[in-house]
């Protein structure tokens, strides 16, 4: 029963975030959190990114 309200709650903190974003007009854009990032942290994100892809087929449990 507590992880039903944790996930509940969590959603709907989610929704009011997206709501007062929306209500505020907040542009979230993720090309201007790449800018700041560093070419080690990029390159990591990118090789992390492309392993998840071809790894997708090989998962046991779906």
């Amino acid at each position: 029963m507590g992880w039903i309200i944790l996930i509940v709650g969590l959603l709907l903190l989610g929704g009011m975030m997206d709501f007062i974003a929306k209500k505020r007009n907040l542009k979230i854009d993720p090309e201007e959190g790449a800018k700041n990032v560093s070419a080690s942290e990029r390159i990591y994100i990118e090789t992390y990114m492309h392993s998840t892809q071809q790894n997708q087929g090989n998962l046991p449990f779906l």
